[in-house]
């Protein structure tokens, strides 16, 4: 996931990517705004690592500096694939034969278990804040919180929200993944799509195989 811009940010940017690198007047002229507020915008954007400056010497004269969109801004701004996940997951399910679909559905499930690596040794609690942690690096507003004494992994922007408010076989999608990271049985029992403010899953400790990796069957 990408981290969310505010929509005057995500204008500038989009402005500075268009333009190339710009010093700070440039962009005061440009963007029709006060020194003061290009640098707010450059100081946050630089922040996030979607904007770098860069020391420019023309022949005798002072230097001067000039701001450039980074590789992670480019790619922050194109970075719209909300369109592609929704067909791609539609003729996933469309796939007639059920062997074909639910090895390919495996397959996904395994490739996002990769992608957040597993933490399966340890106290649940510690388990849970490592896989929190390798969430938020990919920008997910994520927290470990309490319910009655339990640890809850907490997930305040739903990842998924367009695709499962089409279809939600993508939630137990979510979480038969967070189940194969953890090594446990895992419930939602929050969700974002039911009017709660975030998605919240739990150690199903009411299994019996609470323990172990569990072995969902395939959506």
């Amino acid at each position: 996931m990408r981290p969310a811009l505010e929509p005057i940010d995500g204008d500038f940017l989009s402005h500075l990517h268009r333009t190339g690198p710009q010093t700070v007047q440039e962009l005061c002229t440009g963007a029709g705004v006060t020194a003061t507020a290009v640098r707010q915008r450059l100081t946050r954007l630089q922040g996030q690592g979607l904007v770098a400056r860069e020391r420019i010497r023309q022949g005798r004269g002072r230097p001067h500096y000039v701001y450039r969109v980074t590789d992670k801004g480019a790619r922050q701004l194109g970075d719209n694939y909300g369109d592609l996940a929704l067909i791609l997951w539609r003729e996933l399910h469309a796939i007639d034969d059920t062997r074909v679909r639910d090895a390919v559905t495996s397959r996904v499930r395994e490739a996002l278990v990769g992608r957040l690596g597993t933490y399966r040794e340890g106290q649940i609690r510690d388990r849970m804040r490592r896989l929190a942690e390798s969430l938020s690096v990919r920008g997910y507003d994520v927290e470990i919180a309490e319910s009655s004494g339990l640890p809850v992994l907490r997930e305040h922007n739903c990842p998924y929200h367009e695709l499962a408010d089409q279809d939600r076989e993508i939630c137990n999608l979510e979480r038969q993944v967070f189940e194969q990271t953890l090594g446990v049985q895992v419930r939602l029992s929050q969700c974002c799509l039911d009017g709660h403010k975030c998605c919240e899953f739990e150690v199903d400790f009411s299994s019996p195989a609470h323990d172990r990796v569990s072995s969902p069957a395939p959506i």
